[in-house]
Order: structure tokens, then C-alpha cells, then sequence
């Protein structure tokens, strides 16, 4: 299987690249994982929603040409479905099944994800109501992912 991170934005925090390296490397015998970062807008405090709309319509337009067109894609944001991990697992291992062998996960910058993103997207998954930072969203996905393959694979991890 081939996973695909799409996120906004560089991360420049050290403890959240180190934590992201370690599930990364851990995650490589199970799957491919290609962490790809895109450029973020600059985006002042205090945008008009019409320029909020232009940031993100930027950004989306950058997401949406890193990721191929036989890719399952599925959107991080706050709206999407919440789940289990032995459900994300579930979901994953039945992608697997149905021969959806890439994947691409995409995390919106500050402001979220154009709805261009949105309705290109295959499914919408939510991890929270609360709002989280994009940056340590990345960290959390890719541990979550490293689960699913445990619990996939019947090991042990996730209890």
C-alpha cells in the first residue's frame, strides 16, 4: 500500500519532526508513506473572507496537483466522520481488499481546506471536534496510521 501525507505549510518544529520520523520509519514495513509538504500562503490576521477564500483556493490548487488521479483521497477536517482506530484500521484493510492501493491523506493549512479539496476528496475523516494544529495533526495521523497496520495485522500496540 502507498500513503501519501498532503500537508500545508513546513514543519519547523523539532520534537513534532522527530515523532513524525520515528512512526514514519516504524510504519515502513507495512507501507509506503511519502510525507509531501506545500507551500502555505501568507495569511495576515486580518484577512477579509474574500481573501481567506484566495488563501485556501491557493493552497488547494497546490494539494490537488501532488496527488494522482487513481488515489483514494481522504480530507482531515473538523466536519468529516469521526472513528475508532480499529475502525480506521477496518477501513484501511477493506481499501486494501478492493485493490485502492494509494492513498492520500491531506491536511489543510491555518485556515482549512478549499472546497475544491473538499469535493475532490473520497471521504472526510475528523479526529475532533476541537481544532487542532496542522502541524501536530500530521504527528497524530501518522500514528494512527502505524496503529491501524498493528491492529491490521493482529500485533501488538494499540491497548
Amino acid at each position: 500500500m502507498n500513503i501519501q501525507i498532503v500537508s500545508v505549510g513546513k514543519l519547523k518544529e523539532k520534537y513534532l519532526k522527530l515523532g513524525i520520523e520515528e512512526y514514519s520509519k516504524r510504519l515502513s514495513s507495512y507501507a509506503k508513506i511519502d510525507l509531501v509538504e506545500v507551500p502555505d500562503e501568507k495569511a495576515p490576521e486580518n484577512l477579509s473572507e474574500a481573501d481567506m477564500e484566495i488563501v485556501k483556493k491557493k493552497e488547494g490548487e497546490r494539494i490537488l496537483s501532488k496527488i494522482g488521479a487513481d488515489t483514494y483521497v481522504i480530507a482531515l477536517a473538523i466536519e468529516g466522520k469521526m472513528k475508532s482506530s480499529e475502525q480506521l484500521a477496518s477501513d484501511l484493510e477493506s481499501l486494501m481488499t478492493y485493490g485502492r492501493s494509494k492513498i492520500a491523506f491531506v491536511i489543510g493549512g491555518s485556515l482549512g481546506l478549499h472546497e475544491d479539496v473538499m469535493k475532490g476528496s473520497d471521504e472526510k475523516l475528523s479526529f475532533s471536534k476541537m481544532t487542532l494544529p496542522h502541524q501536530l495533526m500530521k504527528l497524530v495521523l501518522v500514528e494512527q496510521i502505524y496503529r491501524a497496520f498493528r491492529i491490521i495485522k493482529n500485533e501488538p500496540y494499540h491497548k
